[in-house]
């Protein structure tokens, strides 16, 4: 398990962490620094040790940087945090809406006589870096690469993880890292090695798994694939003998400081994939760096048939787990003595029960009332609110296991709630069996999709600021790229795809509802009086029931009715035989016909 460590500013403490950061700023002649939510692997989720966006401001987000300037720190959030940035960061800071506002247009704003900014190399991408130094250089803004700022103002800073290396075996993985090495370097040109810089890209291609990131069970690393399949492995981790024995004469295993040497001596040339190699590594190139993608996603990405049915297991195993939390909600929630950490104990209860969970896959989102409608809400011990009688409880969670990683989100009403918050469930609902019940040709992005999720809302002038999807791993990220069902959403989707279909609503102050199932992309069966176009649709994985008490029938079409019946009736099915007594008593009731 991880230790824990308090790395979050306060009201209290950010104005002088921010202080103190600005001295260090003009100390290094700089105009401005940038802090983002960001580690030197580029994943979303990181160690205590990158928790610095949290340090100084106070903002927890997974999402977002911070731009700190001589008279304003922008703190720049998406649609999911408007509301919890708000809470959580001192008055020193402005919250900034982004992608609106962009970092470069803010920027010019603020430095209107232009300035230097300083920025770490390893915490911002060769992307990232060019597209702001292209639309900043015109502004007479510099970019400088410094060593981190706020590194060397943190006294206390945790340190970085070193952490036992596991295997995962072929009978999980479905296939061998050296059939997966000597795949992926078949599409590499002879003399050209590619640099990958993610590490559940590293975790897949190596069979190997970690704890070094909260939740998720990776190993922080960095490698380098060449031509001949033979791949150098840089990472502090721990490599215990059968971890080394696992890798084999084909993995040569580095410490991280070893990056810089070993590229050094590399001969042609180095392919990166700009969206993710930190632009720290085009320093230490002596070779041409070729913009091209990370060779593992796609292929990550596209789950094998042992994946799936891992993933299947998982969810039934996780499904029959949140049956019995539901029917102990069911139970308890109406005396009115709970509150929202006794859900989230509970719920991490019933699935350490199967003896089978490895962690949570995230920190479980359990949102009474107006909480809910913050969308991605962390519980604490200042926020803990009664779960009361009459109003919704929005629960979002997850389960990593050795076959799979699960996400799913329920919202259940405790006692009888009003009629807008059912008319709004029961859009929200409508959405996820549309992307449900999707048929679409090969060759379809997520982007394409999405606005089928949205349509039952935009309807009656709703919607909600989040993607509809993101794409999962395989006991590994529970956010995995690039798949997903969004707006941005530009990967073509493609068969053993695993992703999240989550529509929902927020009304601030009042409620939040999200319904989330996982789906995967499967070949679609033909129907009678098609064409020959390819088609694809997608398989239901998460099988747990939805509260009949929020839907409202007389909305619904007479196929969407169908369709909830059936999914109901598979659930019993699937479920009912891994349950008894009270749990099975409420899942028959549950799953009972509309």
């Amino acid at each position: 398990m991880f230790q824990t460590f308090d790395v979050t500013s306060s009201p209290e403490t950010g104005p002088a962490r921010l202080a103190t950061l600005r001295s260090a700023i003009t100390d290094q002649k700089l105009d401005g620094f940038l802090v983002p939510r960001a580690d030197r692997f580029q994943g979303e989720y990181v160690a205590p040790c990158d928790e610095r966006l949290a340090w100084l401001t106070g903002f927890t987000g997974s999402a977002g940087f911070c731009a700190v300037l001589p008279d304003i720190a922008g703190v720049f959030i998406d649609g999911r945090y408007r509301v919890q940035v708000r809470d959580q960061i001192a008055d020193v800071f402005t919250p900034v809406h982004w992608p609106e506002t962009s970092l470069s247009d803010w920027l010019k704003e603020q430095l209107p006589d232009g300035g230097v900014v300083g920025f770490d190399p390893w915490l911002h991408t060769v992307t990232q870096i060019r597209d702001l130094k292209a639309s900043l250089d015109p502004a007479g803004i510099t970019l400088e690469p410094v060593d981190n700022l706020v590194d060397a103002i943190w006294g206390d800073r945790p340190a970085p993880p070193r952490n036992p290396v596991r295997v995962q075996p072929d009978e999980l993985a479905g296939e061998s890292h050296n059939s997966k090495q000597t795949r992926l370097a078949a599409v590499l040109n002879q003399d050209t090695s590619a640099f990958i810089a993610l590490p559940d890209s590293i975790c897949w291609l190596l069979n190997i798994r970690g704890t070094d990131i909260p939740r998720n069970p990776v190993v922080q690393a960095y490698a380098i694939l060449n031509a001949t399949g033979h791949v150098a492995l840089f990472s502090d981790a721990t490599f215990d003998d059968a971890a080394v024995s696992h890798l084999g004469t084909n993995v040569t295993v580095h410490g991280i400081e070893g990056l810089s040497g070993y590229i050094s001596t590399l001969d042609g040339s180095l392919q990166i994939a700009p969206t993710s190699t930190p632009h720290a590594v085009l320093s230490l190139m002596a070779v041409a760096a070729v913009d091209g993608v990370d060779p593992c996603i796609i292929p990550k990405a596209c789950k094998n048939d042992v994946e799936i049915a891992g993933s299947r297991e998982a969810h039934l195993r996780d499904g029959a787990a949140m049956v019995r939390f539901l029917a102990w909600l069911d139970d308890e929630a109406p005396k009115g003595q709970l509150t929202e950490i006794d859900v989230v104990k509970s719920l991490e209860g019933f699935r350490r029960d199967t003896n089978a969970l490895q962690d949570v896959s995230f920190e479980t989102i359990s949102g009474a009332g107006p909480n809910g409608a913050i969308v991605h809400y962390r519980v604490n011990e200042d926020t803990n609110r009664p779960v009361n009688v009459g109003e919704l409880l929005l629960v979002d969670s997850g389960g990593q296991y050795l076959d799979g990683t699960t996400d799913i989100t329920r919202t259940i009403a405790i006692g009888d709630v009003g009629s807008e918050e059912k008319a709004c469930y029961t859009r929200v609902l409508q959405g996820m069996i549309a992307i449900s019940r999707v048929r679409f040709p090969k060759g379809v992005r997520g982007r394409d999709l999405d606005a089928l999720a949205r349509y039952p809302l935009w309807l009656a002038g709703q919607d909600y600021d989040h993607g509809t999807g993101h794409g999962v791993g395989s006991y590994l990220s529970v956010h995995e790229g690039p798949q997903g069902l969004s707006r941005r959403a530009d990967t073509v989707l493609e068969t053993g795809m695993i992703l999240s279909n989550e529509p929902g609503y927020y009304r601030e102050g009042a409620f939040g509802i999200r319904i989330e199932n996982l789906i995967t992309v499967r070949e679609a069966a033909p129907v009678t009086g098609g064409d020959a176009r390819d088609m694809l649709d997608f398989e239901t994985l998460t099988f747990v029931p939805f509260d009949r008490t929020l839907v409202e029938v007389t909305q619904l079409t007479d196929d969407e009715r169908a369709w909830i019946d059936q999914y109901h009736s598979d659930t019993l099915r699937k479920i009912g035989p891994r349950v008894d007594g009270r749990a099975l008593e409420w899942l028959t009731a549950a799953c009972a016909p509309l």
